[in-house]
């Protein structure tokens, strides 16, 4: 169908770089779950609680409760729950305190069996350079043995209307020294770098990988492949660049990337402008290109499916999206399958799941 969805009620999202979700409207899609008894773990997905939208513990779980085997979560920043007073370098680590939160409640069980939040990814300016190293130790007892890494957000575009009013980061910020002093910190404390940045800015990544062999990244969203603004009506010759540059970055062994993420208004699909939402075969046959372009470069023991929710909730459903990821993998293997929706993520953010995931 191809008609305009009726308007809907003011949402925050609606004033903001997100689609505005709209609960009736994915609530006239629902899918019983494909192949129920995978084990997954979903690598990328905030909690927040802002004027207008809240998405917190109670509305992961009735996502992740619509028949699939989420056995465990990890939590990316999103600038949630900062601290409201004290050096403004050491603001972000309240979220991390509001996150170990969350993740002891889930560990309780009185929420079921999902161990929600078992990794965390906070924030930190790495702009500090060997300044950020307190920072990062604080989020590290913040996290109560949960907290695996660093999300630095890079995404620039000279087109100002792409740019999220939330993050100004500067161009080329990837490499500059200072970033860079504050990004060899992580190795020295084992954690990770989770890279969110634009798809004309994959290569910069690529430098930054071949200058920190022994630090783990992974590229979230599949490296951002725009769809709107000045790239808009330009799909083929984006994807062609895109997939051009996955594959440059690919060979960076240190490099993994993340599935998924692609349900935002920057990517130009059209999924929320229908009457119904996207049914998981629609979803994978969009996507297909992306996801099988990513799985051949990297190799599925360095892919890993993730929601991005409850950001792209504004383009589809939780239920629907993990039985479009699993269309997408109907021609794996056992062992890549298990790689892709649980194994890569478990070992990525060494997670300590019981041994029905991470096999």
């Amino acid at each position: 169908m191809s008609a305009t969805a009726p308007a809907a009620a003011p949402s925050p999202a609606a004033a903001s770089p997100y689609l505005a979700v709209r609960d009736d409207w994915l609530a006239r899609r629902s899918e019983p779950a494909l192949e129920p008894d995978l084990p997954i773990v979903d690598p990328h997905h905030h909690l927040w609680d802002r004027p207008h939208w809240r998405y917190m513990l109670d509305d992961l779980l009735a996502d992740t409760r619509q028949g699939h085997d989420i056995v465990a979560t990890v939590f990316v920043q999103c600038r949630a729950f900062h601290r409201a007073g004290g050096p403004e370098a050491m603001r972000p680590v309240g979220e991390t305190e509001f996150v170990a939160g969350v993740a002891a409640m889930s560990e309780s069980g009185i929420y079921g069996p999902t161990r929600v939040c078992a990794g965390i990814v906070g924030h930190a300016d790495l702009r500090l350079g060997e300044g950020v190293r307190p920072v990062l130790e604080a989020h590290v007892a913040a996290g109560g043995g949960r907290f695996r890494g660093i999300r630095h957000i890079t995404a620039w575009d000279a087109d100002a209307s792409l740019m999220n009013p939330g993050y100004s980061p500067p161009r080329y910020l990837l490499a500059d020294p200072a970033f860079r002093a504050g990004f060899a910190e992580l190795g020295k404390l084992g954690l990770t770098f989770d890279a969110w940045l634009y798809h004309p800015q994959i290569d910069d990544l690529t430098d930054l990988a071949a200058a920190f062999p022994d630090t783990g990244i992974v590229l979230d969203h599949v490296g951002g492949p725009i769809g709107i603004g000045a790239y808009a009506g330009r799909r083929d010759a984006v994807f062609a660049d895109w997939s051009a540059a996955i594959r440059r970055l690919a060979q960076r062994p240190n490099v993994h990337v993340k599935l998924g993420g692609i349900g935002m208004r920057i990517n130009g699909f059209d999924f929320h402008e229908h009457d119904d939402p996207p049914s998981s075969e629609r979803l994978a046959d969009a996507w297909r290109p992306y996801i099988e372009t990513c799985i051949e470069a990297f190799g599925a023991d360095r892919c890993m499916f993730e929601s991005n929710f409850p950001v792209d909730k504004g383009s589809y459903g939780y239920g629907v999206f993990w039985n479009a990821c699993k269309l997408l993998a109907k021609g794996a293997s056992a062992a890549e399958k298990t790689a892709l929706f649980n194994g890569t993520a478990a070992r990525f953010y060494r997670l300590d799941l019981p041994q029905a995931a991470g096999r």
